[in-house]
């Protein structure tokens, strides 16, 4: 086993669609782990959300590299057999299935815990499954709405979505970390256990801080577009060729900003601007300060200045940007045909793969699974 393939040996078996449960099955399958992906004959929801990538869409050559695919029809009576089958061999399942229709495959939780003491089960819901909420269809954006984050998220006039599936994307993160929990805690007392990740509950922790802000100092978190709500000053300034983003987090950081890029220590001295606290509060009047000195830099001045003074700062790319950004590190994806892509590394591996990974075609590994798993 080579130190890039630590889960090596691990199967896992997860009725999964769209992005969530595939995002948490992909970190396992780059571990090493044996993913076998179950799909319906017309293949999982994000198979037919685009044909971007040489005829296949964009999610699924994202989420599926170095997984397995199987078609199984899970109503027909042999086909639900066969996961049963493999569900009892699996250290591992995932399942994110509309409420209520993993209990009806058989596979409840108080089945699983029965039956298979040693398995894992991940159950990725959009909601707790003990609140009114339980039975609630949820989709990214449903659930980015409904936890708040569209309320803090988008221009003073207009509210909006992270501009990515963030909900989606959480709940796949949160599912990874608390199914790798689990594994750690297997290998102490042998025994699996039945998890529940709630999309909304990952949208609400990110919330946190907004809720704090009002249930304890009475303050509703606004909607600043690129511009901190509650960090001053922490926005774009427009230089004269273009915008560039500054972060002040520091006491020390606000001196030099004031005395260093603006040349304007008496800022530093003013009590309106003297804490962060009181920046926020009087954004307005600390801007009609601020930016005016920016307009009169270009961009390559002001870099220059807030490099010098030990400043943040940041660049705001377009996605045309990406694909040449120098912090790009990127990783070959080999598609059902044979081609190749090129995608960005996932985080923690910047070794890359001990082999390039390949995106299964739909149905790929089924009649060789059913093999493997008969009766």
């Amino acid at each position: 086993m080579s130190d890039a393939r630590p889960l090596e040996g691990l199967f896992v078996v997860s009725i999964e669609q769209a992005v969530a449960a595939p995002l948490c099955t992909v970190r396992l399958a780059d571990a090493g782990a044996r993913v076998v992906k179950i799909e319906r004959p017309e293949g999982e929801t994000a198979r037919h959300y685009d044909a971007a990538v040489e005829g296949m869409s964009a999610y699924s050559v994202w989420l599926n590299r170095g997984k397995e695919s199987a078609v199984l029809d899970l109503k027909a009576e042999d086909d639900l057999a066969l996961l049963h089958r493999m569900v009892a061999r699996a250290d591992v399942l995932v399942q994110n299935l509309a409420p209520g229709a993993i209990d009806r495959l058989g596979l409840s939780r108080a089945v699983l815990a029965e039956k298979f003491p040693a398995l894992i089960a991940v159950n990725i819901v959009g909601y707790g499954q003990d609140t009114p909420y339980a039975a609630m269809r949820a989709y990214d954006m449903l659930v980015q709405a409904e936890s708040g984050i569209c309320a803090v998220t988008g221009t003073a006039e207009t509210a909006c979505k992270i501009g990515v599936s963030a909900a989606d994307i959480a709940t796949g993160m949160n599912a990874h970390a608390a199914l790798l929990e689990a594994l750690l805690s297997r290998g102490k007392t042998g025994r699996g256990r039945v998890i529940e990740i709630a999309m909304f509950d990952g949208m609400a922790d990110w919330m946190a801080v907004p809720l704090l802000h009002h249930e304890h100092a009475g303050r509703e978190t606004g909607r600043y577009g690129l511009a901190h709500a509650s960090i001053y000053p922490y926005r774009p300034y427009g230089c004269s060729d273009g915008a560039i983003v500054v972060s002040i987090q520091q006491g020390s950081e606000w001196k030099r900003f004031c005395t260093m890029v603006l040349g304007r220590p008496d800022l530093f001295a003013d009590e309106r601007f003297a804490t962060n606290t009181w920046r926020v509060v009087n954004r307005a009047a600390l801007d009609a300060e601020i930016e005016p000195i920016f307009a009169a830099m270009d961009r390559e001045e002001a870099v220059r200045r807030l490099t010098a003074a030990q400043i943040a700062w940041g660049r705001v790319s377009e996605v045309s940007d990406l694909p040449g950004h120098k912090a790009l590190r990127r990783t070959d994806i080999e598609l059902p045909d044979g081609k190749r892509v090129s995608m960005p590394m996932p985080a923690g591996r910047p070794g890359g793969f001990d082999a390039i990974p390949k995106v299964p075609a739909l149905g790929a590994d089924t009649e060789r699974i059913r093999a493997e798993f008969a009766g």
